[in-house]
């Protein structure tokens, strides 16, 4: 297995994993995602909450919806390594049971648990972990910097599950990103303190910066939002540079960090969706409408949907149509007409995903900061 360079954090929806099927195999090569089973109903999952067993009551229909969308991301994945994060969903033993079983069986990723969760939980992933053979993951949740308890807890973590170090994965995920500074202090202490508990066989550190748009319902209709991902990685790389070389970098591509504790099944969102294109120090974003809505109809809509790509398009951070797949769709899309090739929402974000993960492999595997 080539060692990857590079760790995005998807949730387990059709337009991520139809994003990674799209990658050049070579480009694929260098990634091992981190699969965020989403919850299947309910509200909105709160970051680092315990999962309890009747979260998802009905088990029945929890196998009925999980299983086929697990067996869909077994083919994507293609035998690829990579983590599955089933926090939202193994509470349901029962319901989740099989597509774990086959997650274990019948592709290459590692089950991942966490300090913070139940421990019968804990030690199901840890048994399904050692049945595979692949070893497990441990994801680290660091809200907060932290402290020599906190090792302490990871030592008895380790110990309690028999785990060992050559066969278990750190994944310290800083989350949403805002604050540079603020987010570097806490990165910086995790790889001090428990990046360096054990010698482990990975380390990632993973952050996100991608804005919570439809939290922001009166944001403009085209914008560019700061890469405080890429900054943070920068950051540690000056402040450690002998540290950060062992350690594999990752983000949550073109998702907001909490984009994977919303629900499968919820209510429609809004009328709109969101073009979106990484630069090197930014993400552009577009809000292009999905459906007739506030009198905007037909050819109107696909109008507004071209013209947000061709404002992509023509940004200086453009790469040309040549440069790759979302390019070149983003520029047919600019330059169409009628209706077809427009796309929709799944579509948009998928061509996200591509674009932001070749240009990611493409940065790092170049040696430069992504």
């Amino acid at each position: 297995m080539v060692e990857p360079i590079y760790v995005p954090v998807l949730p387990t929806r059709r337009d991520a994993w139809k994003a990674y099927e799209r990658l050049d195999l070579q480009v694929r090569r260098w990634i091992a995602p981190l699969w965020t089973v989403v919850p299947r109903v309910g509200p909105e999952r709160t970051r680092g909450a315990r999962c309890t067993p009747d979260q998802d009551g009905d088990q029945a229909a929890l196998d009925r919806w999980l299983t086929p969308r697990m067996d869909q991301l077994i083919e994507a994945m293609d035998g690829n390594p990579g983590w599955v994060d089933a926090a939202h969903v193994e509470g349901s033993v029962l319901g989740a049971a099989v597509s774990l079983w086959r997650l274990m069986t019948r592709s290459g990723l590692r089950l991942v648990t966490g300090p913070e969760r139940d421990p019968k939980l804990q030690r199901y992933a840890a048994d399904l972990a050692f049945l595979s053979g692949r070893g497990i993951g441990i994801r680290v949740l660091v809200d907060a910097p932290p402290d020599e308890p906190r090792s302490t807890e990871l030592l008895s973590l380790l110990d309690r599950l028999c785990l060992s170090p050559s066969q278990s994965d750190l994944i310290l995920d800083i989350g949403a990103v805002v604050d540079v500074t603020e987010a570097g202090k806490r990165a910086i202490v995790a790889l001090d303190l428990l990046g360096t508990l054990v010698p482990w066989r990975t380390v990632v550190l993973t952050s996100g910066a991608f804005p919570r748009v439809h939290d922001s319902p009166g944001a403009e209709a085209a914008y560019v939002a700061q890469r405080h991902d890429r900054h943070l990685y920068q950051a540690i790389r000056e402040a450690r540079p002998a540290t950060s070389r062992a350690v594999v970098y990752g983000d949550y591509s073109v998702e907001h960090a909490f984009s994977a504790n919303i629900p499968s099944i919820r209510r429609p969102g809004p009328p709109w969706g969101l073009m979106r294109y990484t630069a090197p120090d930014g993400f552009l974003i577009g809000r292009a409408p999905t459906r007739v809505f506030g009198g905007v109809r037909g050819a109107d809509r696909v109008d507004r949907v071209r013209a947000t790509a061709r404002w992509i398009t023509e940004s200086d951070a453009f790469r040309g149509a040549e440069y790759g797949d979302a390019e070149g769709w983003l520029y047919e899309c600019a330059h169409g007409e009628g209706s077809d090739g427009s796309g929709n929402a799944e579509t948009w974000i998928k061509m996200g995903h591509i674009q932001h993960m070749n240009f990611v492999v493409n940065q790092l595997h170049g040696g430069e900061a992504a």
